[in-house]
């Protein structure tokens, strides 16, 4: 790789390549809707309370969660929490009531981001799937 396309990194001793513009301009090209479709579930936009608590038997006195689903799918749901959740953590996720009716799952957190202040967004993976009424 030509000089130009390095930077020295003089605190660590090593040397950054930058990255290929033209992988970049690919990369901005890409549009939601085409990533979406390498999703092995499809999402459903649902706005329902959640309830999230600590999946252990032994840690379920652990604080409670209540945010609000953002979408749902057989594999797995985002939901946006007043606190961030733990990645890699299981947790034991309750919908209330709506429709279409949604069972409580365990579930892995994957990533979790802030969004602002006091609002973070989550996402989970099912320890197993769930059928979703059509």
């Amino acid at each position: 790789m030509p000089e130009s396309h390095q930077a020295p990194d003089t605190a660590h001793g090593w040397t950054r390549k930058a990255l290929d513009p033209e992988l970049l301009k690919s990369l901005e090209q890409q549009k939601g809707a085409e990533v979406g479709r390498g999703r092995v579930h499809a999402r459903v936009e649902l706005a329902l309370t959640v309830h999230v608590r600590p999946g252990e038997a032994s840690d379920r006195s652990g604080i409670e969660l209540s945010g609000v689903s953002a979408d749902v799918s057989s594999g797995g749901c985002r939901l946006i929490l007043p606190l961030p959740t733990m990645v890699g953590d299981v947790f034991r996720i309750e919908f209330e009531s709506g429709t279409p009716r949604i069972p409580t799952v365990l579930a892995r957190c994957l990533r979790c981001r802030l969004v602002r202040e006091g609002v973070f967004e989550a996402a989970f993976s099912f320890c197993a799937p769930i059928d979703l009424p059509e």
